[in-house]
């Protein structure tokens, strides 16, 4: 494989609703350093893809509210390589804008599309595995996706169905399954050729885009519209007039769970997803209480299995949780039951 012709692009519009009042529309997740290590999880991202793609074949789609700080994170991306969505329409839109700009100067381009604020732990592990699914996909249309060896009966994520249960080996996927109920789940784990599905896809440029002209029409219409201002001044008031215009929908309804042409390579690289309180605090260091914590000086009387996230604070103090989330970020503040974390996004509306 080539990887002079690979691309990454990054999707980084989301506003982390989970994990109020640390991720917030102002500064959702991806662009903060969730786990205390002193690198956003966008940077985190970015870094694990470089040993497959060079800095100046990366791309990040993110809202246009957001574009400075992209920039400011990842200085060596080009200014034309940050691609603002005016419009929130979904992951569909949002990867077809990329891909159709990537296609006309780089019609032969094997392209990664990628979440900006998950975890992978076992980098090196994770590159190997991505370029597999390079190779894989530059042979002709095919669509890879990335599916993460269970260890767990998961009800919080959508699993992958493939052909066989061949742990680094790319084959076919059967179906897409939404999340399940705690039985499913653990039936899926015993099974073996299920698998939770990462958002991460690999494919030709090519291939995207014939598949989107076969199954999203619609938005490939849209994209054919915006195309000849691609690269020039008129580009931002094209988008803005036409890219809202585009079906609000996911890549896995569009695209997925129509076509023929889906592969999956299983892999078990530490992923994570970081979607709620409790694994957050799953990928960070506790004490001997079992309590995580990220700030300046935070001290903890009689608490056992918290998660205290309080950077930029100064002296916190709490006493006598257990099993509690305790947020503070720019004036707002979460004291919560992790048994209840699934409400936050209720809770801060």
């Amino acid at each position: 494989m080539d990887n002079r012709d690979t691309h990454v692009v990054i999707m980084a519009g989301g506003i982390g609703s989970r994990l109020w009042p640390l991720s917030t529309p102002e500064m959702p997740k991806q662009f903060i350093d969730v786990l205390g290590t002193g690198k956003s999880l966008l940077q985190m991202t970015v870094e694990r893809f470089l040993p497959v793609c060079d800095i100046g074949n990366f791309w990040i789609v993110t809202a246009a509210g957001y574009t400075g700080i992209v920039a400011e994170q990842i200085p060596g991306i080009a200014p034309d390589h940050i691609l603002a969505e005016p419009q929130a329409r979904n992951t569909a839109p949002c990867i077809a804008y990329a891909c159709w700009k990537i296609a006309q100067r780089h019609p032969s381009a094997n392209i990664i599309v990628t979440p900006s604020d998950a975890l992978v732990l076992k980098t090196e592990q994770f590159a190997a595995t991505m370029r597999t699914a390079l190779d894989f996909s530059a042979g002709g249309c095919r669509i890879v996706t990335v599916g993460i060896t269970p260890d767990r009966p998961e009800t919080g994520y959508g699993y992958i169905c493939s052909e066989h249960g061949e742990t680094g080996k790319v084959t076919k996927v059967m179906a897409f399954k939404e999340k399940p109920d705690l039985q499913t789940a653990a039936s899926y784990l015993k099974a073996g050729n299920h698998y939770w599905n990462a958002g991460i896809f690999v494919w030709t440029v090519d291939t995207i885009v014939s598949q989107m002209r076969k199954f999203a029409p619609q938005i490939a219409g849209i994209m054919d519209r915006i195309a000849p201002h691609f690269y020039t001044d008129s580009e931002p008031e094209a988008l803005a007039e036409l890219f809202p215009q585009c079906e609000k929908i996911s890549i896995d309804y569009a695209v997925m769970e129509k076509s023929d042409d889906i592969y999956v390579i299983s892999d078990d690289p530490g992923w994570s997803d970081l979607g709620s309180w409790s694994a957050v605090r799953e990928h960070m260091e506790t004490d001997s209480d079992g309590n995580a914590t990220a700030g300046n000086d935070i001290r903890l009387f009689g608490c056992r299995n918290c998660i205290v996230h309080a950077q930029g604070c100064g002296t916190v103090v709490i006493e006598g949780l257990d099993s509690c989330v305790v947020s503070v970020r720019d004036g707002r503040m979460l004291v919560c039951r992790l048994s209840q974390e699934q409400k936050i996004k209720e809770f801060s509306a």
